[in-house]
């Protein structure tokens, strides 16, 4: 067989693995989770497109009990860095020390911090100052680290999970637009229906649960990241996705109103990026071999909601992000099915 034929027959057995194991999954991370069934799928969708995620909802709806069952499930080594104000950059990225040699000598070792690990969960990333914050920067755009000068890849495959909590903002940082953007998705996890909160609370109060079992591993999550990029995806497709970032961005032509009035800043070009590969692998997960305008919409309001900067004029209309969201995808005309 050529190599062609290997790498064609490689690709089928990873779409038929997670055809395979779409029950599976759910089954697993039931054990734990009960409902936030858009986050988990939001965060699955953004691990087969090999992207970082934002997390934000408030403290106790089990956002870091999902990330380490994530890890879990597809069996990556995972670490988690509470973020304070006094977390230096070296404290996530590691350090040089000076040890002994054995023989008289010394020298400088680097000790690898716990951002060596293929799923890292930054919580509570607004709560410590931006030098620290971009310590990540690096790793989460070039999955490597830099000290003294000697380059450190990182363990593959690669992914930062970071929460927020918008409940308590009094002392926090605030992240840059520029770290926003690298973000692939802001998945919100919000609090549960009262029969899913009684079948939590009925849950942790009785077991323990049972643990999760593995379905992959780090191999096939690579795997994965090659055959969605090889999804087909129509030009009516990423015209769709290009237009809903373009109409994000207020005084230019074309820009609806609503968006001159309440948006001060709009998306960028990886807005359009991250629609159509998140589209991609939402299709993979649904079973499909290629994305519809359907996947799009699914994941808009996770692609834009943090790269869309609202003016005061919002604020003072007591307009939300997602709401402006809700009206582009009214505006912007749908691709051809």
């Amino acid at each position: 067989m050529t190599a062609a034929g290997t790498e064609f027959e490689q690709d089928k057995q990873a779409v038929e693995k997670i055809r395979a194991a779409r029950g599976a999954i759910e089954r697993e991370l039931g054990k734990v989770i009960i409902g936030q069934k858009d986050a988990t799928a939001q965060l699955l969708t953004a691990l087969l497109a090999g992207g970082h995620c934002l997390i934000t909802g408030a403290p106790g709806l089990a956002k870091t009990l999902l990330v380490r069952s994530l890890a879990q499930l597809f069996r990556l080594k995972f670490a988690r860095i509470q973020f304070t104000p006094d977390l230096m950059p070296a404290d996530i990225t590691g350090t040089d020390i000076l040890e002994d040699t054995g023989d008289g000598r010394r020298r400088m070792q680097f000790v690898k911090g716990p951002i060596f690990a293929n799923v890292i969960l930054a919580d509570e990333i607004n709560r410590t100052p931006p030098k620290t914050q971009a310590a990540l920067l690096e790793a989460m755009q070039e999955h490597q680290v830099t000290a003294g000068g000697v380059r450190y890849p990182l363990d593959e495959p690669f992914f930062v999970l970071a929460t927020q909590n918008p409940v308590e903002m009094e002392g926090t940082y605030p992240l840059p637009e520029a770290q926003l953007d690298r973000f692939l998705f802001n998945v919100v996890v919000d609090y549960l229906p009262e029969e899913d909160e009684v079948a939590v609370v009925r849950q942790t109060t009785s077991r323990r649960p049972a643990p999760i079992e593995p379905l992959f591993d780090a191999a096939d999550v690579l795997r994965f990241h090659e055959v969605v990029k090889k999804v087909p995806v129509a030009d009516d497709l990423i015209r769709y996705a290009v237009r809903l970032a373009a109409a994000t961005r207020p005084g230019r032509a074309g820009a609806p109103d609503f968006v001159n009035q309440w948006v001060s800043w709009g998306a960028g070009l990886r807005a359009g990026q991250s629609l159509v590969l998140g589209a991609k692998a939402r299709a993979l997960l649904e079973g499909r071999a290629h994305a519809t305008p359907a996947d799009i919409r699914a994941l808009v309001h996770p692609t834009l909601r943090h790269r869309v900067l609202l003016s005061y004029r919002a604020a003072a209309d007591g307009v939300s992000v997602d709401t402006v969201i809700d009206r582009l995808l009214e505006h912007v005309k749908d691709a051809p099915r």
